[in-house]
Formats: structure tokens, C-alpha cells, sequence
């Protein structure tokens, strides 16, 4: 008989059902879909591991909580690229990018030299960026791959079905759990694969705008994935015309040679977060919430899900932990 029930198959369900039968606990995992896949918004996620660039927006809890991400993945299968981030600016949007330099720490001011050196297919572009070199990137799809695989192993596959609650039940649902968190949101955003061969960029980019920034992360072969819209919404339907012209349009102004990219997937899906953007774990009678990931999925599910382990084995009150929320 299992220990612990985990409800969800996400980045959020995964990484808290790794870390808790790598210590030893005995757990169920349930997903009505069978594992990951595209009905879930990890599924659609960046992959970025990118603490210091997100803090530019996000509490410093993001970028203190994000610092382990980077080897929590690696030592569970996922493929990492560790090449850093490479934030940039068109010339009218220059202020932008000082903006985001007074906001953020880890980062050097890389002239277009420089810029040259790090991605010679943008040089003459881009007179002036930051680089953050302590950063990196994993592929979502291959790593929660990694992640179901690495539990299968151990004797914990991933069931479907209506779930039997086997001791404490872990709800890792995200946005399916709304009618259980009245505070729980969704924030929809919509991202494309591209394949574009003829250009070779070797780390994640980030091109700023006062209105649609835009990252490009490599996958490999010429592919990228290409993100993402903010909108406070929790529509899941298909990506609009819309965002997909603006998305084009800022990709094209990061480079004309886009232009004959192939665009291999369209995506969109709703982010669950709470009011604060922060993630938490709540505590109802027998069934302990772990929710609100955000836009940061693969840099903080690796912390949540150790809080949740000292909690459940250690008897330890995570710092996230919301247990008199209604």
C-alpha cells in the first residue's frame, strides 16, 4: 500500500513523486491522460532555467529557491544545455534593456563584439546586451520523459483511472484543482516550434520589448521554441492570430532569415498561479495542495517538491506553506 497518493502527472506531480520515492516513501501516481503530454501547460513550457533573468519581474524568493534547479535536473536524466542567457535589445528599445539590468544580478554588459563571439548569426544586429552565463535550458518534453521513465524503473508507474486515496493524497493538479483554491488563476500563454536550419543559436535569447518581449530557446537541428504571451486568462483554446503575428513580428525584427522558418507546432495553455505569482503547499485534512507554479515550472517545482519531501519525512514547515488560507 502506498504512503502517499499524488493526483497529476505535471512537472509539479513528477518532481514531487521523484523526490519522495527517491527517499524512500511509497506512492501512487494518478493522471486521467497516462503521463505527460500536450493537455498539461508543462508540456508547452521554455525548459528555462534562467533564476536571475526572472527575477527581473518575480520575488526574490524566485531567484533564491530557483538557484538548485539546475542540478536537481541534471541529476535526474534531463539533458541540460548550460550556455546561459543572452538578453538583447533592439536599438529604439534600449531602455528596455537598461531596465532590466537595474532589476536583475549575474549578468555582464556584452558589447556587439561580443555578442558576436557568444552567437556569430546575430553579429551587426544587436549594438549592446547581457549575458548571464551561470544560466541554462533543458528540454520540458525529454525531462519529464526522464522524470516518468526513472519512476517506472522504481516500481511507480503512472495510473489512470478514477484514483483509490492510498494515505496522504498530494494534489499536483494545477488548474483542474480551481474548484478546491478560490485564489488559484490562470494566466494563458502561447509559444510555436519553429525549425529554422539556416540559422545557429546556441542559447537561450532574449529579445525585450516594452510590449512583447519574446525568448527563443534552442532545441537542437535548427529548432526552437519560440514564447510566450501573458495573458490573465485561463482560456485554454488554440493560439490566436494575434499573438502568433506578434510573435512572428519580433522574431523576424531578432533576425530577417526567420522569415523562412517552418513553424512545426502552435501551442497555448494556462498557467496556474496565485495572486502573488509564488507557488504553495496547503494543507487540508489529508490532502496537502502543491499548486501555482507560474511561468516557473521546471526552475521551482525542484524546491517545492523537496519541501514537500521534509515535510511529509521530516516534519518540517516549508517556507511556502499556506495552511490557513480558506
Amino acid at each position: 500500500m502506498a504512503d502517499v497518493t499524488i493526483l497529476g502527472a505535471g512537472v509539479m506531480g513528477l518532481c514531487i513523486a521523484s523526490e519522495l520515492v527517491a527517499r524512500g516513501v511509497r506512492a501512487q501516481l494518478i493522471d486521467p491522460a497516462g503521463g505527460p503530454g500536450p493537455q498539461a501547460c508543462s508540456w508547452w513550457a521554455g525548459g528555462m532555467l534562467a533564476p536571475h533573468c526572472e527575477s527581473e519581474s518575480a520575488e526574490p524568493t524566485v531567484l533564491r529557491l530557483g538557484a538548485e534547479a539546475a542540478q536537481w535536473w541534471a541529476r535526474r536524466g534531463a539533458r541540460l544545455t548550460q550556455r546561459g542567457t543572452l538578453v538583447l535589445a533592439l536599438s529604439r528599445d534600449r531602455a528596455e534593456l537598461d531596465r532590466f539590468a537595474r532589476l536583475t544580478q549575474g549578468h555582464q554588459t556584452v558589447s556587439g563584439d561580443e555578442i558576436a563571439a557568444l552567437e556569430p548569426d546575430l553579429a551587426g544586429r544587436i549594438p549592446r546586451g547581457l549575458f548571464y552565463a551561470s544560466e541554462s535550458h533543458l528540454d520540458p518534453r525529454q525531462a519529464l520523459a526522464a522524470l516518468r521513465d526513472d519512476l517506472a524503473a522504481r516500481g511507480t508507474p503512472i495510473r489512470t483511472g478514477a484514483p483509490t486515496p492510498q494515505g496522504l493524497v498530494i494534489d499536483a493538479r494545477g488548474l483542474a484543482a480551481r474548484d478546491r483554491l478560490a485564489d488559484l488563476r490562470g494566466v494563458r500563454g502561447e509559444m510555436m516550434v519553429i525549425r529554422c536550419p539556416e540559422l545557429r543559436l546556441g542559447r537561450t535569447i532574449r529579445l525585450l520589448h516594452p510590449r512583447i518581449p519574446i525568448y527563443l530557446v534552442p532545441r537542437g537541428d535548427g529548432i526552437y521554441m519560440l514564447g510566450a504571451t501573458m495573458l490573465e486568462s485561463g482560456t485554454r483554446s488554440h493560439v490566436t492570430a494575434r499573438s502568433a503575428v506578434e510573435l512572428l513580428s519580433a522574431l523576424y525584427a531578432l533576425h530577417p532569415g526567420f522569415a523562412e522558418a517552418e513553424i512545426l507546432e502552435l501551442g497555448a495553455d494556462a498557467r496556474p498561479a496565485f495572486p502573488d505569482n509564488l507557488p504553495r503547499l496547503r494543507r487540508r485534512g489529508q490532502t496537502l495542495f502543491a499548486n501555482g507554479l507560474y511561468r516557473h515550472g521546471y526552475l521551482l517545482a525542484p524546491a517545492v517538491a523537496r519541501m514537500t519531501a521534509e515535510y511529509l519525512i521530516d516534519g518540517q514547515i516549508p517556507e511556502l506553506m499556506d495552511e490557513n488560507h480558506p
